[in-house]
């Protein structure tokens, strides 16, 4: 048999892609070209590292694009690619990225309305207010014709409960293809100028496994499919909301089917994940910092003493008032 050399750490070239390799993970790009959106694909073992990973392969090799989000004429041209992360484990530790926009608060309130729905009420788009959220298009999708609408124009009497759909089909038949859920309405969300779903669907694959202990049972894989998103602002947040949502799929699919189930990897595939040019000043520090593959003074384990206090905190204030954060009482 012949044995490939594995690859130090640094930087390759082939004829047809480039490769980064470090202690975080790899990443490997097609070389870019006139007129073509690089694609991307990013493994690593951790959530961090792959945000640090995603950033710095976008920063290095985006492609550049205009928006309509730019301020003036003189914004620079964003920077973007189609990215494919794959995290082994969304839920290995170090899980926490100390350095993304936001704290401990404003996280734990981006997981309860991704998980729990607690800003569904928000939506009103006649009113002026949302036009959706993921948590209410995945657990209670009712397709519209015209959401600015009396009652946002919606055909069924009841809406869908996507994800209880996942379940019942995984149980049916652990092997199914089909277990998915979709946010799109195309009835709908095209006319939008904006605030359309970037989230686009959640992929559900259980495979078998078996763990340390002998038990026999299924790692429950997920792919999340994004049109667009901010990879600077958005990716971590998202990330670690809709993992999860993961993690709760699977105890229920674990108790549904009477089988172990556990989290198994994640893979993360935007067509457009970008880096806004109006924001290159205020994110060129953190990308010097980045370069940096000692990660140890950025991360924080999900138990860390601070960041368990804070969240905690933010739980017991969100049980109050879960728009205490949005009605700045901080």
């Amino acid at each position: 048999m012949i044995r490939k050399k594995e690859l130090d750490f640094g930087d390759y070239e082939t004829p047809s892609s480039f490769i980064h390799i470090d202690n975080r993970g790899t990443y490997v790009l097609d070389k870019p070209q006139q007129g073509i959106n690089p694609q991307i694909a990013v493994h690593a073992k951790t959530l961090p590292e792959a945000w640090e990973l995603a950033m710095l392969s976008c920063w290095n090799y985006g492609a550049r694009v205009g928006t309509h989000y730019d301020n003036t004429t003189k914004t620079p041209k964003s920077k973007e690619g189609t990215i494919c992360i794959k995290v082994e484990n969304p839920f290995n530790e170090p899980r926490i990225h100390k350095n993304f926009p936001g704290g401990p608060e404003e996280l734990e309130s981006y997981r309860q309305e991704v998980v729990k729905g607690i800003h569904n009420p928000w939506i009103d788009p006649k009113a002026g207010k949302w036009t959706y959220t993921y948590n209410e298009r995945l657990t209670d999708y009712n397709p519209s014709v015209d959401l600015n609408a009396d009652n946002r124009g919606m055909l069924l009497e009841k809406g869908v409960d996507q994800i209880e759909l996942v379940l019942d089909d995984l149980a049916r038949d652990i092997t199914s293809k089909g277990a998915q859920a979709t946010t799109w309405m195309p009835t709908a969300d095209p006319g939008l100028e904006s605030n359309r779903p970037c989230l686009q669907r959640l992929w559900f694959r259980p495979l078998e496994h078996k763990f340390n202990d002998g038990e026999e049972g299924y790692l429950l894989n997920m792919n999340s499919h994004w049109r667009s998103r901010d990879l600077a602002k958005a990716w971590f947040m998202n990330a670690f909301a809709i993992t999860d949502w993961q993690k709760n799929i699977a105890e229920r699919l674990e108790q549904k089917i009477n089988k172990r189930i556990e989290v198994g990897s994640y893979t993360d595939i935007s067509d457009s994940l970008h880096i806004y040019g109006d924001y290159f000043e205020e994110t060129k520090n953190e990308f010097e910092k980045m370069n940096n593959p000692d990660m140890s003074l950025r991360i924080w384990n999900s138990n860390h003493p601070a960041f368990e206090i804070m969240t905690e905190e933010a739980k017991e204030k969100l049980a109050q008032d879960p728009d205490w954060y949005a009605n700045g009482k901080g």
